[in-house]
């Protein structure tokens, strides 16, 4: 059952925004938005005191042609865990950047997810290679991404004995 602390953040949200926030279990709450939403629910949530942005992550999902973007941001106040999710098309994977709302915290995440996989944050001026320096495949974290096939072309030589078990 949900506290009191759920209850009203999920009620100011409701009047702010007219978007459905879900509480799904104790200090637990879920909210799906449309990304043109993302900066103005972000600034708002910081103001209301979620003031930690914990992660954000991708995930693909490629038959629908999309990434589902999600952020987890935190209340330290509240003690509430808040989950924020939006879809982003896969070919133009575009989304606008919290580094205006958590600057570095939300900008490190950003680099790592530009990297992994494609996605371009609008306003994170600093899309840089966090892991990869060298890389220069497609993003490697995208389900359709063939990593035998591009190690393969890379780094095994066909002519060479030893590497036909790689190539059999």
């Amino acid at each position: 059952m949900a506290g009191k602390s759920e209850e009203k953040i999920v009620q100011m949200i409701n009047e702010q925004f007219s978007i459905a926030a879900d509480v799904r279990r104790d200090r637990r709450i879920w909210i799906e938005i449309d990304k043109g939403q993302l900066l103005e629910i972000a600034q708002w949530l910081k103001q209301a005191g979620f003031d930690h942005l914990s992660a954000i992550s991708v995930v693909d999902w490629p038959d629908s042609g999309t990434f589902s973007v999600t952020c987890h941001v935190w209340s330290q106040k509240e003690k509430v865990l808040l989950t924020l999710k939006t879809r982003i098309e896969r070919e133009n994977a575009v989304i606008e950047s919290l580094t205006p709302v958590w600057d570095k915290s939300a900008g490190i995440h950003e680099r790592e997810l530009h990297e992994l996989f494609g996605v371009n944050f609008n306003g994170n001026d600093d899309l840089s290679p966090l892991f990869l320096e060298d890389w220069k495949g497609p993003p490697p974290f995208q389900k359709d991404f063939d990593w035998r096939e591009y190690t393969r072309e890379e780094y095994f030589n066909v002519e060479n004995e030893r590497e036909h078990v790689y190539y059999d």
